[in-house]
């Protein structure tokens, strides 16, 4: 999905979002997100094209729940999958 196919509600962001882990079921759902941060996800994505609304959103949920106590190994995975891969901050330079 493109980020600019994130639309704009009012003043506030539409996001539809899956949550995909294995052999669980993906569930769906939507958020008002504030046009300032909004505007940050786009800017990131952007910069670091290995990323998607979907991975920054699972990234977001997950480090909230693991750093608010949240005891779960398939949570704390999620978050460091996504945070500490390899190509998770890495740029992609498209003229190479």
């Amino acid at each position: 999905m493109q980020v600019g196919e994130l639309n704009d509600v009012s003043n506030d962001t539409s996001l539809d979002t899956q949550c995909s882990c294995v052999q669980d079921p993906v569930i769906s759902f939507q958020a008002q997100l504030p046009t300032p941060l909004k505007k940050a996800m786009n800017e990131f994505i952007e910069t670091y094209p290995n990323w998607d609304q979907y991975r920054l959103i699972q990234a977001a949920l997950a480090g909230f729940l693991v750093q608010n106590g949240v005891d779960s190994r398939q949570i704390t995975r999620l978050y460091v999958g996504n945070m500490f891969s390899s190509k998770s901050l890495s740029k992609i330079n498209y003229s190479d």
